[in-house]
């Protein structure tokens, strides 16, 4: 059995002769009766108090946990934003080299044609230049043929003049 201030104020000794004084007995169990109710009120506002900052320190914990929680699904989302951003950066840098390859074929399909533009251009300014050589020598000649046909001309004038003379 516990000695709670209740048993203590109900304690009854049996006297004796010679024993203790009766009423000074009594007002000490009294005044410690007092004192371990004094204490026992103290330590129930202890364990209150105690109680009170548990239920706290669990609301502290259920915080503490959720932004951890939160931090986690924050660092998850950055990483998958970081991933999502490496691979678009991939797709596009893929796209571009792409788009490269295609102007790039395009600009040899386009110095290719050049090239073969060029070459019928001299082979064109070639075979021009032969017939303008051809004509030039066809009209050299015929100019040749007419100063010749001219002076036989004017030598056959010559001489009709010198027999219309005679």
């Amino acid at each position: 059995m516990g000695v709670t201030p209740l048993v203590i104020k109900q304690k009854e000794f049996s006297t004796r002769f010679r024993g203790f004084d009766v009423q000074e007995v009594d007002a000490f169990l009294g005044e410690v009766a007092r004192e371990l109710e004094s204490q026992e009120i103290a330590l129930e506002k202890l364990r209150q108090e105690n109680h009170r900052q548990n239920l706290e320190n669990q609301g502290y914990r259920k915080r503490e946990e959720s932004m951890k929680n939160a931090m986690i699904q924050s660092q998850k989302v950055l990483d998958q934003m970081k991933d999502n951003a490496e691979k678009s950066a991939q797709i596009t840098i893929a796209n571009a080299e792409v788009e490269a390859e295609k102007i790039l074929n395009r600009a040899h399909k386009r110095l290719s044609q050049l090239h073969s533009d060029i070459t019928e251009l001299k082979r064109q300014r070639i075979q021009l230049e032969m017939q303008i050589s051809s004509v030039l020598e066809s009209h050299s000649k015929l100019l040749e043929m007419t100063k010749e046909e001219n002076k036989a001309a004017d030598e056959s004038d010559t001489a009709l003049k010198f027999i219309r003379r005679a």
